[in-house]
Parts: C-alpha cells; sequence; structure tokens
C-alpha cells in the first residue's frame, strides 16, 4: 500500500511540475492546473472502483454459489462502484468546458 501511495504521489507531483513549467511558457497556469484535476478526477474513481470491485467479487460470487437466488443482488453490489466512474467522467467534462 505505501510503494502505491507513493507512486501516486510521484505522479501527482510530477505532472503539477510539467504543468507549471508548460503555464510558464504559455502564460497561463490555470488550464495546466484543470488538466490535472481532470486527469486526477478520472484516475481516482477509477482506482476506487477498482479496489471496491476486487472486493464486492468474490464476495458476490461467493454468495452465489452458495444460493443461486442471490445473483441479482450480487450484479447490483458489484455495479455500484462504477458510478464512480461516471462521475469522475462527468466532472471532467465540466472542467473541460473551463479550458
Amino acid at each position: 500500500m505505501k510503494k502505491l501511495l507513493v507512486t501516486v504521489l510521484v505522479a501527482v507531483f510530477g505532472a503539477l511540475a510539467f504543468a507549471a513549467e508548460e503555464a510558464a511558457s504559455s502564460g497561463g497556469l490555470d488550464r495546466g492546473l484543470i488538466a490535472i484535476a481532470m486527469g486526477l478526477a478520472v484516475g481516482l474513481s477509477a482506482l476506487g472502483t477498482g479496489l471496491a470491485q476486487a472486493r464486492i467479487g468474490p464476495a458476490g460470487i461467493g454468495a452465489i454459489a452458495e444460493d443461486r437466488s442471490n445473483f441479482g443482488a450480487a450484479l447490483i453490489f458489484l455495479l455500484l462502484p462504477e458510478t464512480l466512474v461516471i462521475f469522475g467522467f462527468l466532472i471532467a467534462i465540466i472542467l473541460n468546458g473551463k479550458l
């Protein structure tokens, strides 16, 4: 978990450094930071969804193996985290309008 956190922090701060460098040459820091925010919105929501589904999937399969009538509930619980990615995309689209 620590390696993942360090990797994410290096990626974020590295991207911020590149955005600041680009902004210095183009004259506006806002565009670079908005682009970073768009990437973070989609990337972190996808990461959260993946972590949630990694735990929900095996539990749902176990519930289905015990009783086949649990299929609908397991499917709903597996699809709920996908709304996080949809919200991330919506935030990215809204921020894209501000570029």
